[in-house]
């Protein structure tokens, strides 16, 4: 085994288990953002020439120009339809193209007209439609602001932070003559060249040395950037992957916050390193408006972020307000990427609802996910052989706990080269997939991009010969070291490439698979062990791009064809599942993200949440963290209350380190089982719930997990929401004996789902806790459908009842959703599904079809339906579609005012009213 691979394994399989920082850059280290951030507010050199500017129907062109050397930029600006406005900026006349990302947009976003409203020699005003709002454009220096009103929602430029390193031809080497001969059939080429003479050569700018790699940086200096100033905002959220809170922190004292994907180590908690995914969006939320910002740019980004109130206490923010003082609190937020272009997308709220439906238009909703992967999965690295798996499966019968999902790691392969199995530890895949069909279960096993540079095996002989794998900088196949020992790396920005690995996953190619098995994308950031900060050389080559240019899509691209492979297997019918690690703006099409290689510690279990928290907000609602902590090993406090809290978030599963000890649920002692068994449980009679709102999450973009200011003003870090309905305050401290959760609203009422006692809302309530408590509560006026008859899978839960749990609030109607589909295919597009809208009124509970034009039929029926907060009925009265009217008996428990109707009987599909007389 090469040396490099044994030392890489040596420091994971050792109890050495914290991240090297020193193996990833900080903004000093990284050329760019050091050369960016030394620029001083204040200060721009970009002024707009007013004469160049032209207004069409659908967008505004402007030039720009640095009065420095002379470079001109194109400003392009639209409007574009449910009030977003899109800005880019390119080099007028570039040296060669600059990269501009593909595929993330789900069509080109259409516009809406822009017209003017004034101009003088100072600049111009458009309206951006409705009569309050409107762009102001300044010429010198260049500046954007948008208003509504008197009210400036947010200015760009303001700070004069703009730059764009435009393309250049190196002097001190031989000249490219394409460029030159375009450089002398453009006098405007040539002023700029003399005036770029002139301009000082920095460290890093040509080439840039970190550690013992050299990135040669063939095209020179690229970088863009852009400030952002949000007047009246102090809080602002998103730009995940980051283990920090949900509200991003000041970095005036610190790095930027950097998105670039990584494969980090066992990753430090509270700070701005970057981590697996990278998704630039932001939205900026105070207590009148929520906007958004979404910069459109693949390559290395930092986050910069000021605030004018940062560092004040509660007290002194009281003690401006009652001095009466005049500063109006604001964020400065800036945008520094090493490559492409400038291309942001505006989102204008004004409400969170609005943000989401706003980025859902342009990258998409999450994926419409099989039912059965709301379920619990089981995972470790590496169940050992055919019979572990079957072991570790019946251990979960004979402990009566439901599991939808048994995984396999990267030992299930034939020496790490996927698409293959160990020919003596898993020598008939195919009996074990049917054992587990038999069951009504699945599995899923890993697919990682990096493929074992070997001549006897088929997939590396494919790409090699098709010249799919990404090349370096010289031309030749890029290799590098990560599992398999020496590794090429797919180039999966090709489309082609994306096609043939796709059909990889077709039954007769890939031998042993069946219809329950599913796939996981892991290191594909890419990592590579011996590459710099363990990830690709930027100089490496896609095509006519540089890796630079496009690294933090890349695993976007892996997860895409596999979501397609797996669909195109069953000829388009069936949906797929695939988990990723590495993620990017659109990922959210293509199925679930985990929060990578967590530790078994009571802080990780806490950053689980608002690491899920900030994936919602820029539309991947399926996200989860490990249950039990990849590395290390759990107490069995620990590993039950990470099952409370897991069962509470979209994706669960449990998933443990090679080098850590067995850890099935059952292994912990009877009473622990017994904790695990019930946590897993309330998973299963919530599934109805969960694939409702995830329905809801495809259909309109909104989180599945939401933090409590999407819902409310306040915000608790600790309290979040599964939908709307649904309050979590999971227990993640030590040896807790109580949790203080915020109930927001003061019209609202909330009721304990485990007690249903009521609790009025607007109040922090101390709640005492056991090792079997998960406080969550059902908001007043909701209701919530659940499945009470837990089986060993979801799939065997299919046609079993329902039980509504109906939650009054005397102030509102309580209302509530029950869809059903198949569970597991696309016919939910051809309008083959259930869709219901349960409420109660006026004493009066309704169930009335909101989907007339789709048609499904289901054997589930209403077993039970529970009404919390009402009084004792005289008689209860069901009347079914057919006119048929029939009483239904009832149990009424006073000390709780909880009513409850026994064997309704109706079809879950059916129109019925319920009536308490």
């Amino acid at each position: 085994m090469p040396p490099v691979l044994l030392l890489w394994l040596a420091v994971c399989l050792t109890g050495i288990w914290a991240v090297d920082k020193g193996n990833f850059k900080t903004c000093d280290q990284s050329a760019f953002c050091k050369r960016q951030r030394a620029l001083k507010p204040g200060e721009s050199p970009y002024r707009a020439l007013l004469e160049t500017l032209e207004l069409t129907n659908t967008r505004l062109t402007l030039q720009l120009i640095n009065d420095n050397n002379k470079v001109r930029l194109l400003l392009e600006l639209y409007r574009l339809q449910g009030n977003i406005t899109r800005v880019k900026i390119n080099e007028l006349k570039p040296l060669k193209p600059r990269y501009e990302v593909p595929d993330v947009l789900i069509r080109e976003p259409p516009t809406e007209p822009l017209s003017f409203l004034s101009q003088d020699e100072n600049g111009v005003v458009l309206s951006l439609g409705s009569e309050s709002q409107r762009v102001i454009v300044s010429a010198q220096p260049f500046r954007l602001d948008i208003m509504e009103g008197r009210d400036v929602l947010m200015s760009l430029n303001s700070r004069g932070l703009l730059a764009f390193e435009h393309l250049r031809m190196r002097k001190d080497t031989q000249a490219d003559p394409e460029a030159e001969k375009k450089e002398e059939a453009d006098p405007a080429s040539q002023a700029e060249t003399a005036k770029e003479e002139e301009e000082k050569v920095e460290d890093g700018m040509w080439e840039e040395t970190f550690k013992s790699h050299t990135d040669s940086k063939p095209n020179g200096p690229s970088a863009v950037s852009l400030d952002f100033s949000l007047p009246g905002v102090e809080h602002v959220y998103g730009i995940p992957e980051h283990a920090d809170t949900l509200r991003l922190k000041t970095t005036d004292n610190g790095d930027p916050y950097r998105l670039y994907n990584l494969d980090v180590f066992q990753y430090e908690l509270y700070n701005p390193m970057a981590l697996y995914g990278a998704i630039p969006v932001m939205l900026a939320h105070n207590s009148q408006r929520t906007t958004g910002i979404f910069w459109l740019n693949a390559a290395e980004t930092w986050v910069d972020i000021s605030s004018n109130t940062a560092g004040k206490t509660v007290f002194g923010k009281m003690l401006d307000y009652v001095q009466g003082s005049s500063e109006t609190p604001q964020t400065d937020v800036r945008w520094i990427s090493e490559s492409g272009i400038i291309d942001v997308f505006i989102m204008l709220g004004p409400t969170p609802k609005d943000v989401f439906s706003q980025y859902a238009s342009l990258t998409g909703t999450q994926s419409f996910p099989p039912l059965a992967s709301l379920g619990y999965h089981q995972c470790r690295w590496n169940y050992n052989d055919q019979e572990d798996v079957q072991m570790v499966d019946a251990g979960f019968d004979e402990h009566d706990i439901p599991y939808d999902f048994i995984w396999l790691d990267i030992e299930h392969t034939d020496g790490k080269r996927y698409f293959t199995w160990d020919p003596h530890k898993f020598a008939t895949p195919k009996e074990m997939l049917k054992g587990l069909m038999d069951k009504k279960r699945k599995m899923v096993a890993i697919v990682d991009p990096h493929i074992k540079v070997d001549g006897n095996y088929k997939i590396h002989n494919e790409i090699r010969s098709r010249g799919f794998y990404i090349k370096n900088k010289d031309g030749g196949d890029y290799e590098g070291w990560c599992w398999p020992g020496s590794a090429g790396y797919p180039d999966f920005t090709r489309a082609d490439m994306r096609a043939w690995w796709a059909s990889m996953f077709a039954y007769d190619q890939y031998e042993g698979s069946m219809e329950n098995l599913y796939t996981w994308n892991d290191m594909n950031e890419p990592s590579v062990f011996n590459g710099p900060e363990v990830t690709m050389h930027k100089d490496a080559v896609h095509g006519a791009w540089e890796h630079r240019d496009l690294h933090n899509i890349y695993g976007f691209y892996v997860q895409m064809a596999t979501a397609e492979g797996q669909i195109q297997r069953s000829g388009g019918t069936e949906r797929p599942f695939v988990l990723t690690r590495a993620a990017f703006a659109g990922s959210q099409r293509y199925g679930a993200v985990w929060t990578g290689d967590n530790a078994a510690e009571w802080d990780h279990l806490k950053i689980s949440i608002p690491m899920c928290l900030s994936l919602g907000l820029v539309g991947i609602s399926f996200c989860g963290a490990d249950v039990g902590g990849f590395f290390k090993s759990p107490s069995s406090e620990l590993l039950v209350r990470w099952y409370q809290t897991g069962a509470y978030q979209p994706f669960f599963r449990a998933h443990a380190h090679l080098d850590t000890p067995r850890r099935e649920p059952w292994l912990f002692g009877p009473e622990n089982t017994a904790l695990i068994r019930e946590a897993v449980r309330q998973r299963y009679t919530l599934l109805p719930y969960w694939y409702q709102q995830f329905y809801l999450a495809y259909r309109t973009g909104q989180p599945v997990m939401r933090w409590l200011w999407f819902e409310t003003v306040p915000l608790k870090l600790l309290n979040s929401a599964a939908g709307r309905d649904l309050l979590v305050h999971p227990v993640t401290e030590e040896g807790a004996r109580g949790v203080t959760a915020y109930l927001p609203g003061k019209e609202e009422v909330w009721f304990d789902v485990h007690t249903f006692q009521k609790h009025n809302g607007a109040q922090n309530l101390y709640i005492p806790v056991t090792m079997s408590s998960i406080p969550v509560f059902q908001r007043g006026g909701s209701i919530i459908p659940r499945k009470l008859r837990v089986r060993r899978s979801s799939s065997c839960m299919e046609h079993d009842p329902y039980t509504l749990y109906v939650a009054l609030n005397p102030q509102r109607t309580a209302e509530g959703e029950l869809y059903i589909d198949d569970g597991h295919t696309f016919n939910y597009e051809k309008k083959e599904f259930i869709h219901r809208r349960l409420s109660f009124a006026s004493n009066i509970l309704s169930s009335v079809n909101i989907a007339p034009d789709a048609q499904f039929t289901t054997r589930s029926w209403i077993e039970r339906i529970i009404i919390l907060g009402t009084s004792k009925p005289s008689k209860v009265m069901l009347k079914t579609v057919d006119g048929q009217e029939s009483q239904v008996e009832f149990e009424f428990d006073a000390s709780m005012s909880m009513l409850t109707l026994r064997k309704p009987g109706m079809n879950a599909g059916a129109d019925w009213t319920v009536t308490l007389q």
